[in-house]
């Protein structure tokens, strides 16, 4: 059911854009084609990098083009439906080389100075914005540990539901949700018991079924049913994810009625959103979201000129924190870089 009142409660869905907006915050001059961790870029990169592998490319001469709108995820399904000669080889191939690409662009040098994710995570531990909304829960669909360094900060512990023990709560702490994993869950400590839990890959033979994700994904589901708004950052809700629409599909079903999806992107990718899943009545671009102080109306928007921003979560976030704080963001640990 909705929030009683004026206080509304709040999920947050991160995408690979989140992190990519953290790279291009520190620095203006990125070359996306070296450094970016957006799809396109880390697709690029990681086929390039493949082609020059014997064992990969042999019986794939005709297919591995560089060129155009690239997918590695795509690529990797296709292969595995191929059942081309040594298929099982060329998709572990592609999956190992797109972990290692990632986090060559991670270092800590640079993760060290990121703030971003911790800005968002700070400004809802200030009363102004707790007055307003509640966050009941983070998910992501990113393998990095961005958001996992951000959430330590502000909230300790990540409770990352790996267990029905968590699923029903003994953590008082919001559940961070990573639906594919992540590269940091090594030797974690579930019913005392140390656990490793391999990341659920990029491809078709995506099983969601298994120990830790069955709760994981559940858990996901009931904090999207009695959520008002779902603000998606940095993801373009790709139909190669169908698992997630599914997700975000049975929620409204099951909520009984439909819930604000925000789109924090440039207003052509909302449109695009928009134009793909129709079917979900409450999608609002960019420069469609309200201030708090105007009650979320449309026509007094946050970001009003949307179309071609440079890093659209910084964008949004400054214009949140300002008309929430005011002044008082000079007096914050994070969020005040954004006035900076």
């Amino acid at each position: 059911m909705p929030t009683t009142g004026s206080t509304k409660k709040i999920v947050y869905l991160f995408g690979a854009g989140a992190t990519h907006a953290e790279l291009t915050n520190l620095e203006s001059e990125l070359i996306e084609e070296m450094d970016g961790l957006l799809i396109k870029h880390v697709s690029g990169r990681v086929i390039d990098k493949a082609r020059r592998n014997a064992g990969y490319i042999k019986g794939l001469e005709m297919v591995s083009s560089i060129k155009g709108s690239l997918n590695i995820e795509l690529l990797i399904t296709l292969i595995e439906n191929s059942k081309t000669d040594n298929w099982e080889f060329k998709s572990q191939h592609l999956k190992t080389l797109v972990r290692k690409d990632i986090e060559k662009i991670l270092t800590t040098q640079r993760t060290k100075k990121f703030y971003l994710h911790k800005a968002l995570l700070e400004l809802h531990k200030h009363t102004e914005i707790i007055a307003k909304e509640k966050l009941t829960g983070i998910i992501s669909l990113n393998y990095d540990d961005v958001l996992d360094q951000a959430y330590k900060k502000y909230y300790g512990k990540p409770n990352y539901c790996f267990s029905l023990e968590n699923n029903i709560s003994v953590s008082n702490n919001i559940p961070l949700l990573k639906l594919h994993g992540s590269f940091n869950w090594e030797k974690m400590n579930v019913r005392g018991r140390e656990r490793t839990f391999e990341i659920i890959p990029m491809g078709a033979s995506k099983n969601y079924l298994h120990v830790p994700y069955s709760f994981i994904w559940n858990r996901a589901l009931e904090i999207l049913i009695e959520c008002d708004i779902l603000r998606v950052v940095g993801c373009s809700m790709s139909q190669n994810d169908i698992h997630l629409i599914d997700l975000l599909f049975k929620a409204h079903l099951e909520k009984g009625e439909s819930f604000i999806i925000e789109i924090i992107d440039s207003d052509p990718v909302g449109d695009k959103i928009k134009a793909n899943y129709g079917f979900f009545p409450k999608i609002k671009k960019l420069s469609e979201i309200g201030s708090p102080s105007a009650g979320y109306k449309q026509q007094v928007p946050l970001v009003p000129k949307a179309d071609n921003l440079e890093n659209p979560f910084r964008s949004w976030l400054e214009s949140k924190a300002n008309s929430v704080l005011k002044k008082n963001i000079k007096n914050t640990k994070d969020l005040k870089h954004l006035s900076i």
